[in-house]
């Protein structure tokens, strides 16, 4: 576990991208949250500026940050602004919370390639922002489609891999 790396990526709810990651080869945990707002210990019903978000921690012999963003690029739209399916607002923004110069530019690569595939119906609009603290959210909300496998999600697989 000493050697796991954690990535935080924003792309609509979390509920349905935890779901879809915690089954991913290489990712060891997932935990969803609040990240890139304005207050400190932020709650459900307040939050600003914060996009709902993800933790993500993985096994960097497994998996990396590259391939943990061409999937995150394959099941949210990156096209619409502060919107994936119902869910509207900045907290619904698809974001990506680097970490470090390499990240940053990793994650200007893959956009690159994302766009040059023409697969969606528009230009990727994803954020660069620098990693803010990441504030975990409610128990009820982790694992949410675990304890309810018939919530709300409208993540799912779209493409096959951009890379």
């Amino acid at each position: 576990m000493e050697n796991n790396k954690k990535a935080y990526i924003a792309g609509g709810c979390f509920w349905g991208m935890e779901d879809l990651f915690r089954v991913r080869p290489g990712i060891v945990a997932t935990e969803v949250g609040y990240i890139g707002g304005q207050n400190d210990h932020p709650t459900y019903q307040n939050h600003p500026g914060h996009a709902e978000g993800i933790e993500l921690t993985y096994n960097p012999n497994e998996t990396n940050f590259r391939e943990i963003l061409d999937y995150f690029f394959r099941i949210h739209n990156p096209t619409t602004v502060d919107r994936q399916g119902n869910d509207l607002g900045s907290s619904y923004r698809s974001a990506i919370f680097y970490q470090n110069e390499e990240e940053k530019t990793i994650s200007q690569e893959v956009i690159e390639i994302v766009d040059a595939a023409n697969r969606w119906d528009g230009k990727v609009v994803t954020t660069l922002e620098p990693y803010a603290p990441f504030w975990p959210a409610e128990d009820y909300h982790q694992d949410y489609l675990v304890k309810k496998p018939d919530g709300y999600t409208c993540h799912f697989e779209r493409f096959d891999t951009f890379l």
